[in-house]
């Protein structure tokens, strides 16, 4: 039994399902992040959890006992909302012990948790100053420190960070991953960044409209994307994806360029109709630059993009627009100029346009 389990969950509102079946369960201490495009029903999905919407159909367990229909005080979790929901006439102490206080929770204890956790966020200085006289990440911590003083079996976070700035994002995303570290609650964090969904999650569960399309560790995800949406929604700059069709003799071809499959996608692409049509997927970090003699593509710089560390090199091919990933702030190239391009079998992944399942 995992410490959550979600099982062939549905909602509908007014005939028209929000959720599809989802089926997540995850251990003790894991880290899961829902992550998908607005209204691909993540949210909706962590009310029920939370006990503050219930399912048309399916079962939630936290642990071994079914919670379904358990009101949220009954479950045992604690959550931090992307708004804070602090109350601003108390202070940081009194915001972070009110919930100790109406559970009826002993004075020394509540002051015990109060300490503990503000020592854990580094928050002690702050514990007499009102939501008011806070900064967005300082509001944050309080959020977070609310949460950890009830040592809850179950934490929810709901987009927490998006109200920061990206500096602060980034300075809060390390400081809640360090947190998870130190106590090892089993976490369900909501996010529409994959970013946040990469660096933070044990394993991820990707949603579009409502389905649940793949399931599984951060590299799972990454370099072996069961659809064509977690290709590109996962990844940036976003996986190169060119139109593809069989040539009569089984062969792969873009526009009339040959393009290498392996051993088990050719075989893949074997048991499709001659007529389908594939989509061929090609991360920027796999797409080599190099000189025009022998290379597989020849290709044409429309843009660079350098961002510090690396530069998005954007090419017109024969074969369809590509991107690809070089390492240094400058790439050494120029718009206009004409470059080789090299890339491995091995790295790609093929959709089947029907189903936008992946092949092979």
């Amino acid at each position: 039994m995992g410490a959550l389990s979600i099982r062939n969950v549905r909602k509908s509102y007014a005939g028209h399902e929000i959720l599809k079946g989802i089926d997540i369960e995850i251990e003790a201490g894991e880290f899961l992040i829902l992550v998908g495009p607005s209204g691909c029903g993540k949210s909706t999905l962590l009310s029920m959890i939370a006990g503050l919407d219930t399912p048309t159909s399916g079962n939630i367990l936290i642990g071994d006992r079914d919670v379904t229909f358990a009101p949220p005080k009954d479950r045992d979790i604690a959550m931090v909302f992307q708004s804070y929901a602090l109350y601003p006439s108390m202070n940081v102490a009194e915001n972070i012990a009110f919930g100790l206080e109406m559970r009826k929770v002993p004075k020394a204890e509540r002051d015990e948790a109060v300490a503990r956790v503000a020592k854990m966020l580094q928050i002690e200085h702050l514990l007499k100053r009102k939501p008011g006289q806070l900064s967005g990440g300082q509001r944050q911590r309080v959020a977070m420190g609310r949460a950890l003083a009830r040592n809850p079996k179950l934490f929810l976070f709901d987009e927490p960070l998006s109200n920061l700035d990206a500096k602060l994002r980034v300075e809060m995303r390390a400081e809640i991953k360090l947190l998870h570290q130190r106590t090892r609650t089993t976490t369900v964090y909501v996010t529409h960044d994959q970013v946040e969904a990469m660096t933070l999650g044990d394993r991820i569960a990707v949603m579009k409209e409502g389905v649940l399309q793949q399931f599984g560790t951060p590299d799972d995800i990454y370099t072996r994307p069961a659809t064509k949406f977690v290709a590109e929604f996962i990844g940036s700059p976003a996986m190169n994806m060119l139109k593809a069709h069989r040539a009569p003799d089984g062969s792969l071809n873009a526009n009339g360029v040959a393009l290498p499959v392996t051993a088990s996608q050719a075989s893949a692409l074997a048991g499709l109709s001659s007529s389908a049509s594939v989509t061929y997927g090609l991360r920027p970090e796999s797409l080599s630059i190099s000189a025009i003699e022998g290379a597989q593509l020849v290709g044409s710089v429309r843009m660079l993009e350098p961002t510090g560390p690396e530069t998005y090199v954007f090419l017109d091919t024969p074969a369809g627009p590509l991107v690809s990933r070089v390492a240094g702030p400058r790439a050494n190239l120029e718009v206009g100029e004409q470059v080789g391009l090299r890339f491995d079998a091995q790295d790609t992944h093929l959709f089947d346009d029907a189903t936008e399942r992946r092949l092979g």
